[in-house]
């Protein structure tokens, strides 16, 4: 029995929450990782190739597809998906909210079994678009990447990734944040690689008791959905540190998130939101911190969701494998 594990390289230094994934993934369930860039279209033999029949079933091999969207899906059309082929093969996409740009390999074709997205609320429109079985693995995060939280933290409030126009300018934030006694951090420097760019981001996030991260409803981008809102890695990655997020959370965030994992500010009103930051940073304790390190260690690990996985595509031997990788997070609770 053997799993491939394709990870579907995007381009940029902000995608390493998911190539900690593809390489996470791989290590539970001891399979082989391949990397392929995301070109951003497919070569004239993939597009042609998804229109071919399903390759052999060679009993045994399994295949699992981790896209960063909808499109880079294309890319998984390789030889060896014909040949020797694969008796089962799934795909999960991160940025699934993209139901407009689903590569014609996942549309009604019989090369992928299975199919998971991030978005909760997308499943159905997924099964419509594709005609696959389409579950739900939420995002997560390599909780045990990031160290034991109950430590002091210099910093009060940590910016990490885009912001509202408000929010936007870190010498403006981090002057008025001295004017009402926070300690403000501006956003990570960048670094030329995705795994680089995670490590700064998991050095930050070791020294913040807040951080400052807003949904894509208040704070857009040419690069975000123009009306669908939803939880990126900047979120679990903060929880898995131990860090109250501050902004304004996704709708998504009720269903995904537990109480006190994140605190409302305003995203346009600096002046009112002052006051419920400073507070709390104020009433900030490493128990505090150790506790929403230990809910994130139980609830968004990667490894739960791997487990889920296995256990829905009956790869039973990879599901014992992924069970006991969560055995670890319990016994990084005692």
């Amino acid at each position: 029995m053997s799993i491939d594990i394709l990870y579907i390289r995007p381009g940029g230094s902000g995608w390493g929450p998911v190539a900690q994934l593809a390489v996470l993934t791989a290590k539970v369930l001891g399979g082989r990782l391949a990397e392929v860039e995301d070109t951003g279209r497919a070569s004239t033999a993939q597009r042609v190739s998804s229109l071919l029949p399903r390759g052999p079933r060679r009993r045994g091999r399994r295949l699992l597809v981790i896209a960063g969207n909808p499109a880079a899906l294309a890319l998984a059309a390789r030889p060896n998906m014909w040949w020797p082929g694969y008796d089962s093969t799934a795909a999960w996409v991160i940025d699934s909210f993209w139901t407009d740009r689903i590569a014609r390999i996942a549309r009604h074709r019989p090369h992928l079994d299975h199919l998971f997205i991030t978005d909760p609320n997308l499943a159905e429109e997924w099964r419509s678009a594709t005609g696959r079985p389409v579950d739900v693995l939420p995002w997560g995060a390599d909780t045990l990447a990031f160290p034991d939280a109950a430590a002091p933290r210099p910093v009060d409030l940590l910016r990490l990734g885009r912001q509202p126009a408000a929010w936007e300018d870190d010498n403006v934030t981090a002057a008025e944040a001295a004017d009402h006694g926070v300690v403000f951090e501006g956003r990570p420097p960048a670094s030329p690689t995705p795994e680089a760019n995670q490590a700064a981001v998991r050095d930050a996030l070791a020294r913040a008791r807040l951080v400052l991260a807003f949904s894509n409803r208040v704070s857009p981008a040419p690069y975000t959905h123009p009306t669908r809102e939803y939880l990126t890695g900047r979120w679990m990655d903060s929880l898995s540190a131990g860090c109250l997020v501050a902004g304004t959370a996704p709708s998504t965030a009720t269903d995904l998130l537990w109480p006190g994992a994140t605190l409302e500010i305003s995203p346009n009103d600096r002046a009112a939101a002052w006051p419920t930051i400073a507070a709390a940073a104020a009433a900030w304790t490493p128990e505090q911190a150790a506790i929403q390190q230990e809910r994130a260690r139980t609830t968004v690990d990667w490894r739960w969701r791997l487990v889920n996985l296995c256990r829905i595509l009956g790869w039973d031997d990879a599901e014992r494998r992924a069970a006991r990788a969560t055995r670890s997070l319990v016994l990084s609770r005692h």
